[in-house]
């Protein structure tokens, strides 16, 4: 999964990067310090894995990871090229989401590039420089349909039909991801990859004391919140700097304590996982054995031999069955051997869907 962090300059994105991964990108007040995308990857936190971990005492650990890239802050005019925006906006195009960090807390010392807070204005300034550069490709795309149809091949009529329906959406100032499409015009539209059809987490960063004292009647996070309502995104309200203050502390009890005394029960960066999981629509598999325990990210509806293919595309290719127990069946058997006596592992075929927790081990031909 590769998560993209956009927004306008000096609204806390860089360092709400570099808290959730650590990374150390450069954060500074002023616009445009991030010009190349700064990258960092992030272990997912999972608990199944740690209990997986115990149970089998694996040679390696491997968790599932996410891939955060820190783009440079957009400004108005960057469809047209302004601030370096064609760089910023080709380095959208290469992520699965966005997530859009909004300025929602008030200070004097960091300078708003538009003199003032206000994160509808924000969210609509990104989220028009992303429509104009949508319809920019868009109109070629159907430009070059029109062109192919000359020839007598009505199979870019639904194509057609499409990209104008898109075409016209977009000169509404709507977002693609406000759309409809059948199965036929996804598939169609995994070839034009527009900015807009991403899916999006609205990060609402808050000031430190704005998040201690409650969330619920900020006047921003619920401008934020209406904006996300009509277009089917998701919001999460985060504070960059005191996620900072929970990164510097090494000891994870310590981090335990400080969130309690907050009255959290996740950080930041695991909230934002668990929203990312969610809103792509992702799940895990676990293999599990001596020489590793490990997690599998899969789109959920997945079946049992492409999800095998995630291993290798040999298992993909060769698959017989798989062998697959509930993770809380296995806990509470305490064994593999314990859970097969109970007739807990069973023998899937080809049309299996996988489920979130399941541990498989698959068999194949090579």
């Amino acid at each position: 999964m590769k998560l993209g962090v956009v927004g306008l300059p000096n609204v806390g994105k860089s360092t709400l990067f570099n808290a959730i991964t650590q990374a150390g990108a450069e954060a500074a007040n002023y616009p445009f310090c991030t010009i190349e995308p700064n990258v960092g990857i992030v272990t997912v936190p999972d608990e199944r894995i740690d209990k997986l971990a115990e149970m089998y005492d694996p040679d390696k650990i491997t968790y599932a990871t996410v891939e955060f890239v820190d783009i440079a802050g957009l400004v108005k005019g960057a469809s047209r090229g302004e601030g370096l925006g064609n760089k910023f906006l080709s380095h959208i195009r290469e992520v699965d989401a966005i997530v859009h960090v909004v300025r929602c807390f008030e200070d004097d010392n960091i300078v708003h590039v538009d003199g003032c807070i206000g994160p509808k204005r924000d969210i609509e300034t990104i989220n028009m420089e992303l429509i104009f550069a949508d319809m920019e490709m868009v109109e070629k795309r159907i430009d070059r349909t029109k062109k192919a149809m000359k020839g007598g091949d009505k199979k870019f009529l639904k194509e057609l039909n499409m990209l104008e329906r898109i075409y016209a959406t977009l000169e509404e100032g709507k977002s693609v991801r406000t759309m409809e499409f059948d199965k036929e015009e996804e598939e169609l539209l995994k070839e034009v990859a527009l900015l807009t059809k991403k899916p999006v987490i609205y990060a609402a960063n808050v000031s430190d004391e704005d998040f201690a004292n409650g969330i619920d009647d900020n006047k921003f996070i619920k401008e934020v919140n209406e904006i996300a309502l009509e277009e089917g995104s998701e919001v999460l309200p985060i504070c960059a700097r005191l996620e900072e203050e929970i990164i510097e502390l090494e000891d994870e009890e310590e981090r335990k304590a400080f969130l309690e005394d907050l009255g959290i029960e996740e950080s930041g960066l695991n909230r934002l996982i668990k929203k990312s999981y969610s809103l792509l629509g992702l799940i895990s598999y676990l293999t599990a054995g001596k020489p590793e325990v490990r997690a599998w990210t899969i789109k959920n509806g997945t079946k049992a031999p492409q999800a095998a293919g995630k291993i290798h595309t040999d298992f993909e290719k060769g698959f017989i069955r798989a062998e697959v127990v509930a993770f809380n069946d296995l806990m509470e058997c305490g064994t593999y051997a314990a859970a097969r006596d109970k007739g807990l592992v069973r023998l899937e075929g080809k049309e299996y869907v996988m489920n979130d927790g399941d541990i498989v081990l698959f068999r194949f031909n090579v």
